[in-house]
C-alpha cells in the first residue's frame, strides 16, 4: 500500500513537472515569459556537434552508396548487421563480368584470338573485382565504423544531456516566474495591509493571508535555488561532453586518412593490373587486331586507330600494318625491315625493348623466337618488341 502511494505520488510530481515545462515553453514561444540564454561559449560547441553529426551523417551515407551502389544489397546489409549476422558471400559487378567473359572465351575457344583475350580480360577483371571487395572491408572497418560509432553511440549521450539540459532551462524559467509572482502578491497584499481596515475579522483573515503568501515567496526562493543548482550542473556536463568534439574530428581525420590510403591501393592494384592486360594482349597477332577495330566501335589510342585506316589502303600506298605475309617473309628470311611503332610500349623486362609511337626502328627475325614477337633494334639498343606494335614498312 506504500509503495503504491509512493508511485502516486511520484506520478503525479511528474505530471506537475511536466505541466510545468511545457507551460514555460508555450510562454516563450508566445513571447510571455522569460527564458534563460545559455554562454556563447556552450551555444558554439553545440552548433559545432550539430554541425559535425549533420554532416557525418551525409558523409557516412554517401560513402556507402559509393562502396555498395546497389539499394538493395545495402538494405540486405543494413539488416544482417542489425540482426548481429554476417551477411552472405556475394559476387560483385567486376567478377561477375570476369566469370562471364572466361565462360565466353572457353565457349569461342582458348586457341582463338577472341577467346584468349576474354580470358585473360576475365581473369584481369576477377582481380579488380578481389581488389574491390578489399576495399569496402577495408573501408567498412577504418572509415564507416568510426562514423557509425560516432552517430550511434557518442552523439546519441551528447542529445540525451543536451535535452536534459533544456528541461533544467525550463524549470528554472518556471521556479523564476513563480517566484516573480509570489513577490508580486506579497507585494499587493502588503499594500492593501496598510490601509486602514475596519473590522477585526477581516484583519485577521488577511493577516493570516499575508504570512501565506509569504511562506510560498520563501518556499519559490528556496526552490529557485536548487533549480539554479541543477541547471548549472547540468551545463557543466553539456560542456564537458561537447568539448570532446574537438577529438573526434582528430579521430576522424586519421580515419579519412586510412580511407584515403585504401582508395589509393585500390587504384594502383587496378591500374597494375589494366597494365599487365594491355600487354598481354599486345602479343596477339596485328591481324586479329586490325579486324577487331575495324568491325567494332572500341576506341584505341589515335595512334592505332590511324594504322587501321593505312591497313584498309595498304593496296594504294607503300605502307601498311604488318600483315601475316610480310611476318612470315621476315622471319623466313635473314634481312631486316624498317618498322614505324604505332603506339608507346614498356618493356616489362630486360629482354624487351621500350618503344615510343611514330619512332622507326630495324626489326629481324631470331630462329625460336615467339611466332608473336620480332627482335627490335634502336641504335644501340636491342630487345624483343610485339608486333602489334608495329608497322612494316616497304
Amino acid at each position: 500500500m506504500n509503495i503504491m502511494d509512493f508511485n502516486v505520488k511520484k506520478l503525479a510530481a511528474d505530471a506537475g513537472t511536466f505541466l510545468s515545462r511545457a507551460v514555460q515553453f508555450t510562454e516563450e514561444k508566445l513571447g510571455q515569459a522569460e527564458k534563460t540564454e545559455l554562454d556563447a561559449h556552450l551555444e558554439n560547441l553545440l552548433s559545432k556537434a550539430e554541425c559535425t553529426k549533420i554532416w557525418t551523417e551525409k558523409i557516412m551515407k554517401q560513402t556507402e552508396v559509393l562502396l555498395q551502389p546497389n539499394p538493395n544489397a545495402r538494405i540486405e546489409e543494413f539488416v544482417y548487421e542489425k540482426l548481429d549476422r554476417k551477411a552472405p558471400s556475394r559476387i560483385n559487378n567486376p567478377e561477375l563480368l570476369g566469370q562471364y567473359m572466361i565462360d565466353a572465351g572457353t565457349e569461342f575457344g582458348p586457341g582463338t584470338a577472341y577467346g584468349n583475350a576474354l580470358i585473360k580480360c576475365g581473369e584481369t577483371q576477377k582481380r579488380i573485382g578481389t581488389a574491390d571487395r578489399e576495399l569496402i572491408q577495408t573501408s567498412a572497418l577504418n572509415f564507416l565504423t568510426p562514423l557509425r560509432n560516432f552517430i550511434e553511440g557518442d552523439y546519441k549521450t551528447i542529445a540525451k544531456e543536451r535535452k536534459l539540459l533544456q528541461n533544467k532551462r525550463l524549470d528554472l524559467d518556471a521556479a523564476k516566474t513563480r517566484l516573480k509572482k509570489a513577490k508580486a502578491a506579497e507585494t499587493r497584499s502588503s499594500q492593501l495591509n496598510s490601509a486602514r481596515l475596519e473590522g477585526d475579522n477581516i484583519m485577521v483573515n488577511f493577516s493570516y493571508m499575508l504570512n501565506f503568501l509569504h511562506v510560498k515567496w520563501l518556499k519559490s526562493e528556496q526552490e529557485l535555488r536548487i533549480t539554479q543548482s541543477e541547471f548549472d550542473r547540468q551545463a557543466e556536463i553539456t560542456r564537458l561532453l561537447l568539448e570532446g568534439i574537438s577529438s573526434t574530428h582528430a579521430h576522424h581525420l586519421r580515419c579519412l586518412n586510412d580511407f584515403v590510403e585504401a582508395q589509393m591501393t585500390y587504384y594502383a592494384q587496378c591500374y597494375q593490373y589494366m597494365l599487365d592486360l594491355q600487354k598481354q594482349l599486345g602479343s596477339f597477332p596485328s591481324n586479329y587486331l586490325s579486324n577487331n577495330n575495324q568491325t567494332s566501335g572500341t576506341p584505341v589510342p589515335s595512334t592505332l586507330s590511324n594504322a587501321v585506316g593505312s591497313s584498309a589502303m595498304a593496296s594504294t600506298s607503300g605502307l601498311g600494318i604488318t600483315a601475316p605475309s610480310s611476318v612470315t617473309e621476315l622471319k623466313e628470311s635473314s634481312g631486316s625491315r624498317k618498322a614505324r611503332v604505332l603506339y608507346d610500349y614498356d618493356a616489362a623486362n630486360s629482354t624487351e625493348l621500350s618503344l615510343l609511337a611514330d619512332e622507326v626502328i630495324t626489326v629481324f627475325s631470331v630462329v625460336g623466337m615467339d611466332s608473336d614477337w620480332l627482335m627490335g633494334e634502336r641504335g644501340n639498343q636491342k630487345g624483343k618488341v610485339p608486333i602489334t606494335y608495329l608497322e612494316l614498312l616497304n
